[in-house]
């Protein structure tokens, strides 16, 4: 029987089409490293576009069954790693931020981190940061060579104003001053190399959101919101004003979605719930997903653990990890939207 050739095994694989970019994965350049031996043995890497895609397992099978089914193979050995590429092939973080590829804000009120990309926080919330509290990380950076030093913990590389500023005394700052605060936390900060900067934005649409816009070239925003239409109208502002400032919405994730009485098991919708979905809908950018209310959730942001980490097996923790693999896959497109076709045929 023949050796089969490199081509038969690219002809093969271009049958396996990425859901989210709509092209076939070795015009996506996702096929590197090829060999075939003698003996008609297959190897080759599979590179995803994020370490937490949600369909990686689907890859593999789909690859081994396409490869495994040509004439002459003997074995199929697939290899499965990551590349989160840079989201602008036009003038990027470079300046700024140099060593991140992909920047995320979330409009809003641990999951990349746990896939295995690097990645970094910012807390944009100059009257009321919050992170330090929920990841248990009040502690001052360190300055080396006169830039800052992110803090370490769970796995990413963390930056507040509650750490630069953390007494208790309140932040009394006008509009341009807030811009120069969230500007130097970006600029002053050695964030070193990162798949993923994601930058949590205070609510609303004033100053933080307008002074990221400007500065820093977003790959994209996800908009949080409850599902009460007091709360979606508020969301819906917020993601027409990055419309505005052309910065591509990711999608809108609903929070507090529902709740499950641990004592009858009855389920709750206490705010209501679906009203970001129709949302997204009726704007035409993605739903990303709901996350429950779960008091643990509350219970493990007050004692600093994230609760993917204290209880990853959670209806909420569980949430977390689909919706950051929801987010990853949408930047992801971004990313390729500027690449050319590789034909091999």
């Amino acid at each position: 029987m023949a050796m089969p050739s490199s081509q038969q095994v690219l002809e093969a694989l271009g049958g396996i089409k990425d859901p989210d970019l709509g092209r076939d994965v070795v015009s996506l350049g996702m096929i590197k490293e090829l060999e075939v031996s003698p003996e008609g043995k297959v190897s080759f890497t599979f590179e995803l576009t994020t370490p937490a895609c949600p369909v990686r397992d689907r890859f593999k099978s789909q690859a081994e069954d396409a490869v495994g089914g040509i004439a002459g193979v003997t074995g199929v050995e697939v290899r499965m790693t990551a590349n989160v590429r840079p989201a602008f092939l036009r003038p990027k973080p470079s300046e700024i931020l140099p060593g991140v590829k992909q920047t995320i804000a979330v409009a809003s009120g641990k999951a990349l981190s746990r896939s295995g990309a690097a990645v970094g926080l910012l807390d944009a919330d100059i009257y009321g940061p919050s992170v330090p509290v929920m990841t248990g990380s009040r502690r001052v950076p360190q300055q080396v060579n006169g830039r800052l030093l992110p803090i370490d913990a769970h796995g990413m590389k963390l930056m507040s104003f509650g750490q630069i500023n953390p007494s208790d005394e309140p932040t009394i700052y006008r509009g341009p001053m807030v811009g120069k605060a969230i500007e130097a936390m970006m600029v002053q900060v050695d964030w070193g190399i990162l798949d993923y900067l994601v930058i949590d934005l205070p609510p609303g649409t004033g100053d933080a959101s307008l002074t990221l816009a400007q500065v820093v070239p977003l790959t994209g925003v996800a908009i949080v919101c409850t599902p009460q239409d007091v709360a979606t109208d508020i969301a819906v502002k917020a993601l027409q004003m990055f419309r505005k400032l052309n910065v591509t919405p990711l999608g809108l994730i609903e929070n507090m979605s529902w709740y499950v009485c641990p004592e009858c098991g009855h389920r709750h919708e206490i705010f209501s719930h679906g009203g970001a979905e129709a949302a997204a809908k009726r704007l035409g950018v993605p739903f990303l997903g709901a996350i429950p209310l779960e008091e643990g959730i509350r219970e493990d942001a007050d004692s600093g653990t994230p609760v993917v980490i204290s209880r990853p097996e959670s209806a909420g923790a569980k949430a977390f990890v689909a919706i950051a693999s929801q987010v990853a896959a949408r930047t992801s497109i971004q990313s390729f939207r500027q690449l050319p076709v590789i034909n091999v045929h």
